[in-house]
């Protein structure tokens, strides 16, 4: 039973951060695909073709598309492509997916009739792409949505999401969701209050959830991050920042809720928002469950546990050791651990934290790595460019500074490179 409650949190924490960075992943792999042979591969019978998950990525290819074949392409699969063969259904659910990115209304009636399907991850994520589109649904169809409450937790979750992102108020929805805000899976009750919160004003309902930031379960406190966010209570953006969670989870949601209430110029919202950025472990709220020792071998293999929380103990042990120490280990792992985007990051970090100069190198290459899976560690050589005082990165922060596509790194790269301006400037009138 254990087992199967931490499924279910680690079920919808990664579901959420499919939106976050799969898909670009997934851009990445589909580069090289033609729209002519994304178009065949999409309704091809999968026993004549060579390579099968090649069907979903035709679909994700397809969402970068801008054409009206494809679209209509896209729309026509969510009716012929059947959830009872696997490629079929894994296609489908690419499928939807591609048209929650493409953001167009013309998709809108189908996706609407693929909540009447029975495959949930389908549903999830059609629910995901109506939301993306800014659907705004008539009183039949918010009914159906209200019927949906009855699925599967996912779902359920899923469901009160889509009516606190699109803004549903109304009586019937209200009194639905309120019940759920006791609900015995924490994933359900969690989406609720965040609705109460943000539509009705309820914040006192997210008390259960600031707990819920330092549980030792990992999926509770991605869960937990996720309904702050949707709740769009300011009051606990300090809290939000000090969680142990993903450095880009806390970010999305952080945004959410300056974004909602309009208030990132805000000094007090600055300082939190590079806090945060920064990501500094030592700053974090991190039990004694999670920290390790200064031995090397157990600094590693913590700083490799899927659990973020972990990895913080571990970044936090490296903070705290010797210099020299740390020095060695991060130049161990750095030779046989670059290239993993986890271990590359937290390398970034330590680096500008602890301003080990003697890395600067390491510094220089995170900067100028443009694989999605490393846009965290540019984040962090970004501000290790001015712990350093990296002039030399300056043409490459500006640039950043107005071509990044993610907010954070975008505005990670504005405030290094402004500070790096003032302090070449205060040297040259020394």
């Amino acid at each position: 039973m254990l087992f199967l409650r931490n499924f279910e949190f680690f079920s919808d924490s990664f579901s959420q951060a499919i939106c976050l960075v799969m898909a670009e992943r997934f851009d990445v792999l589909v580069q090289g695909l033609s729209e002519a042979d994304a178009l065949s591969l999409l309704f091809a019978d999968t026993a004549c073709v060579e390579r099968p998950a090649d069907r979903y990525f035709a679909a994700t290819r397809l969402g970068l598309s801008d054409s009206d074949k494809t679209l209509d392409a896209l729309i026509r699969a969510t009716h012929e492509l059947k959830v009872d063969e696997l490629f079929d259904r894994i296609t489908r659910r690419k499928v939807v997916e591609a048209l929650g990115r493409r953001k167009d209304p013309r998709s809108i009636p189908a996706l609407f009739d693929v909540l009447g399907c029975s495959d949930t991850e389908a549903v999830i994520n059609a629910l995901s792409a109506l939301t993306r589109i800014g659907w705004r649904p008539i009183e039949a169809e918010e009914d159906r949505l209200l019927e949906l409450l009855n699925g599967e937790v996912t779902q359920t979750r899923a469901v009160i999401q889509t009516f606190t992102r699109l803004g549903i108020k109304s009586r019937r929805s209200k009194s639905c969701i309120v019940d759920c805000c006791d609900h015995e899976s924490l994933l359900i009750s969690g989406a609720a209050r965040a609705y109460m919160a943000s539509l009705y004003g309820e914040s006192v309902l997210m008390k259960p959830l600031v707990a819920s930031l330092n549980d030792l379960v990992a999926g509770k406190r991605r869960s937990a991050v996720i309904d702050i966010g949707d709740s769009g209570d300011e009051s606990l953006l300090p809290v939000l920042v000090r969680a142990p969670v993903s450095m880009s989870l806390r970010a999305k949601s952080f945004l959410q809720i300056v974004d909602a209430n309009q208030t990132l110029s805000k000094a007090e919202n600055q300082a939190l928002f590079q806090q945060l950025l920064r990501d500094d472990p030592l700053l974090l709220d991190i039990r004694s469950e999670w920290e390790c020792g200064p031995d090397p071998a157990d600094i590693e293999q913590n700083l490799s546990h899927r659990d973020e929380a972990r990895q913080y103990g571990a970044a936090a042990s490296l903070m705290r050791i010797n210099r020299s120490e740390c020095i060695e280990l991060i130049e161990s792992m750095q030779e046989r651990l670059w290239s993993d985007y986890v271990t590359h990051y937290y390398l970034s970090c330590l680096v500008g934290l602890r301003k080990i100069s003697e890395k600067s190198n390491l510094i220089r290459s995170a900067l100028a790595e443009t694989t999605p899976q490393y846009t965290k560690s540019r984040i962090a050589a970004a501000w290790a460019c001015v712990e350093l005082k990296l002039y030399d990165q300056m043409d490459l922060l500006y640039e950043l500074s107005s071509s990044a596509p993610w907010v954070p790194l975008r505005w990670t790269c504005q405030q290094a490179l402004a500070r790096l301006i003032e302090m070449q400037q205060l040297e040259r009138a020394l």
